[in-house]
């Protein structure tokens, strides 16, 4: 969701208030987003032994959210899907942090992959969903290169030096994430044949982020810090599964706007910033502002 609030910002949209706000104005639209959310269930996630460790308000209860909302703002099937066939919707992204929780938790690169299926499944069910109830504007965004962030290049850090990239990246990481990408992207084909009266646009976070991180220092950041957090407690990437940003005593940069990763996790507001102007051009075709 901070890619969309820079997107909305360019594109004159009105940035939204979380749901669970009810003393929020949801007038121009609603955030359901929740952090350290899954795609899957966290039921799902249990029977293959990965812990959701952050919240169990996964996908489908974010949906479910969303068919309470629309009581509020609609009574009949032919006024709801009027309302909703005017609205741009934000599916995502989502499922990263299925893949996140798998990784960091033990699973390999093969057996988070097997999860690939279900989670794209369950983010092309919610977009039908949507349309079915007469959505006609929907972007549904892919993961990041997850081996360019310093959570990954401290947790599976090895002397192996055939492991990275030319810009020191893991390769069988991003290589995963390109996976789920390529998967995600033949599900929305098929979603598109389906609904060839919707517009769907695939948000390519991957290519966003790898063109910010290959042009660091033509877009003003350090060149010294692309793969160091911002906020965090030293090592090579400066970062620590054991004393992340927000504990106590681990402090933030002074110029976080020089610095890709904000906590090792999140990109800062400046990476969000410069992503969101390359995906602009895509989000064009919504002439929805």
């Amino acid at each position: 969701m901070f890619i969309y609030a820079f997107a909305a910002n360019a594109l004159h949209l009105p940035l939204l208030n979380p749901y669970l706000d009810k003393d929020a104005s949801f007038s121009q639209g609603v955030n359901f987003a929740v952090a350290g959310s899954t795609a899957l269930q966290t039921e799902r996630l249990l029977e293959n032994r990965i812990l959701s460790p952050v919240t169990n308000s996964s996908l489908a209860v974010q949906y479910n959210w969303f068919l309470d909302h629309l009581k509020s703002i609609c009574s009949t099937q032919t006024d709801c899907a009027r309302i909703l066939g005017q609205a741009l919707f934000m599916v995502g992204e989502t499922g990263g942090n299925d893949f996140n929780y798998a990784l960091l938790q033990g699973k390999t690169i093969q057996e988070t992959q097997s999860l690939v299926p279900d989670v794209v499944q369950n983010i092309i069910d919610l977009a039908r969903k949507l349309i079915n109830l007469g959505a006609k504007r929907l972007v549904i965004p892919g993961n990041f290169p997850i081996g360019c962030f310093p959570i990954y290049l401290t947790a599976f850090k090895t002397n192996d030096t055939s492991a990275y990239d030319d810009k020191n990246c893991l390769k069988d990481l991003n290589a995963f994430a390109l996976y789920q990408n390529q998967y995600l992207q033949r599900a929305i084909q098929q979603l598109r044949i389906e609904h060839p009266g919707v517009v769907i646009l695939y948000a390519d976070y991957y290519t966003a982020f790898q063109s910010v991180f290959r042009r660091a220092s033509q877009l003003g950041f350090d060149e010294a810090s692309t793969q160091k957090a911002c906020c965090g407690s030293g090592g090579d990437y400066n970062f620590s599964l054991q004393k992340m940003c927000g504990m106590p005593g681990v402090s933030a940069c002074s110029n976080p706007d020089q610095h890709i990763s904000w906590d090792g996790i999140h990109p800062t507001q400046a990476t969000y910033q410069q992503m969101a102007e390359s995906l602009i051009t895509g989000l064009s075709i919504f002439h929805c502002y």
